[in-house]
């Protein structure tokens, strides 16, 4: 899975508990789940051998966004990167997750 290629951002490493709930999460999220996330993050939903950013092959990256637990997570296409607030529940970070790739799966409308 082309999440397996992760660099923890500042103040995140591989043991934070947000990480491994992160990584909870996207085992158990559908397919679909997964690929919405994808594309949320990298700009495209589809796997590829090496995730392209700015200055080329970028892997899938998770920083700590410091603004508050109240904050949805964001993403930095061109870096492949997750902001990822330190929420205090597992399910508050599902939560939170899905409104994310959810509402970016939406597209854009102008009224």
């Amino acid at each position: 899975m082309i999440f397996n290629a992760i660099k923890s951002g500042p103040r995140y490493t591989a043991n934070s508990v947000v990480v491994k709930w992160f990584w909870r999460a996207v085992r158990n999220f559908t397919m679909e789940e997964r690929a919405k996330l994808l594309q949320f993050v990298t700009g495209t939903s589809r796997r590829q051998a090496g995730l392209r950013g700015s200055g080329g092959v970028q892997k899938f990256q998770i920083h700590k966004d410091s603004g508050g637990r109240d904050r949805l997570p964001t993403a930095h296409t061109c870096f492949n990167q997750l902001d990822l607030p330190e929420y205090e529940s597992y399910s508050a970070l599902v939560k939170n997750l899905r409104v994310s790739f959810e509402e970016c799966s939406s597209g854009f409308g102008l009224a």
